[in-house]
């Protein structure tokens, strides 16, 4: 499956130190190999998953958004479905900049 970076993603991404980008790359090519991989929110934040990683003891989120499941049983390549990746981070906020982003995007 092919990642897509929504500007938050890329933004933390940008500003980490190399052992972190290479600790996110390593949790994104987890997500792109099996999506159900992480959890499924309800709610406000229904359609988006929650992948958990730890990185020096400690705990990151990657929220993303795997391809319809529809798609999956269609038979469509899977070389050609995309995973839109929209932030990463600690805990803390998260979810609310999570909900900020989602709202501001439309």
């Amino acid at each position: 499956m092919k990642p897509t970076y929504k500007p938050p993603f890329s933004k933390f991404v940008k500003k980490s130190h190399k052992p972190m980008q290479l600790a996110i790359e390593d949790a994104v090519g987890e997500v792109c190999d099996n999506p159900e991989i992480g959890e499924a929110k309800v709610g406000d934040l229904a359609g988006i998953w929650v992948h958990k990683f730890k990185f020096n003891r400690q705990e990151y989120l990657i929220a993303y958004r795997p391809p319809a499941p529809e798609a999956l049983c269609q038979g469509v390549d899977i070389e050609l479905l995309i995973i839109d990746f929209y932030q990463v981070g600690s805990h803390e906020n998260f979810y609310d900049e999570l909900k900020r982003y989602l709202k501001s995007e439309g």
